[in-house]
């Protein structure tokens, strides 16, 4: 069921997208290659917790027979890697990667969630395009994150858009309503066609999610049950914010 947020939601939903967008000005001061992803971990989870939140990720369980709870506090995931990586202390970040992490923040019972993608040292000319790409690819499709369209509107905007520029979108995965619960009706796929889905309303907050392949748009499924791929082995990134839909303009909450 798709949830209309109250004020007082809504101030509870923009405290804690504050919470993950300061986390973030963090994690973007400090990362640098040589850095495990376990010790990003450690700085996105300091810094929630110092801002009254808890990181929701941290034993998030899918409740699927033999995939343990996710066991930290962000998702982080290196260049092939598309989403759900898993912070380790073995794995370093290098010069020229692109690093996505994605995380949620829970304070007063409600969600704030976004992803980000860093470009870490020196990357080539495509590498930086696809992030571009991507981030752009989110503002492509809340330009239809107003009352009167469709879901379906934010849907096919994205993935006009990504595969005008040459790239693909994994379909397996989408963005999603958020509140109360990390996952929230509606999905919201990032592609589609135009004037599908629920209508939206003034006080539904969105998760919109761009996650954008440089090669093919097949993925696979890693043994840890949580980190995908691209199956090819090409690039991918990832941009998220959460927003408020308001009578007039999106109002995007996980940004300062």
């Amino acid at each position: 069921m798709v949830t209309i947020k109250s004020k007082k939601e809504i101030e509870y939903m923009k405290e804690a997208c504050k919470v993950v967008a300061i986390m973030y000005k963090e994690i973007e001061n400090k990362i640098k290659p040589g850095m495990s992803t376990w010790e990003v971990d450690e700085i996105a989870e300091k810094a929630i917790r110092s801002l009254g939140a808890v990181p929701a990720e941290k034993g998030y369980d899918i409740g699927i027979k033999g995939i343990p709870p996710f066991p930290a506090s962000i998702c982080i995931s290196i260049n092939d890697e598309v989403i759900h990586g898993i912070p380790s202390k073995n794995k370093i970040i290098k010069d020229g990667d692109i690093v996505s992490i994605d995380t949620v923040a829970l304070k007063n019972g409600y969600n704030g969630d976004a992803a980000r993608t860093f470009i870490i040292g020196n990357a080539s000319k495509e590498t930086k395009r696809l992030v571009d790409i991507t981030k752009q690819a989110f503002f492509e499709g809340i330009k239809y994150a107003k009352p009167g369209y469709r879901v379906g509107d934010i849907s096919h905007a994205i993935g006009e858009y990504v595969h005008s520029q040459g790239y693909s979108v994994i379909r397996e995965f989408q963005g999603h309503g958020i509140g109360k619960e990390m996952h929230e009706d509606p999905g919201i796929p990032n592609y589609g066609k135009a004037g599908r889905g629920i209508r939206l309303e003034p006080g539904m907050t969105l998760a919109v999610e761009p996650m954008v392949i440089q090669g093919k748009p097949n993925i696979l499924e890693l043994n840890d049950g949580w980190t995908i791929v691209t199956e090819d082995g090409s690039l991918s990134a990832h941009y998220e914010n959460t927003i408020l839909i308001t009578e007039k303009e999106p109002e995007i909450l996980t940004i300062l």
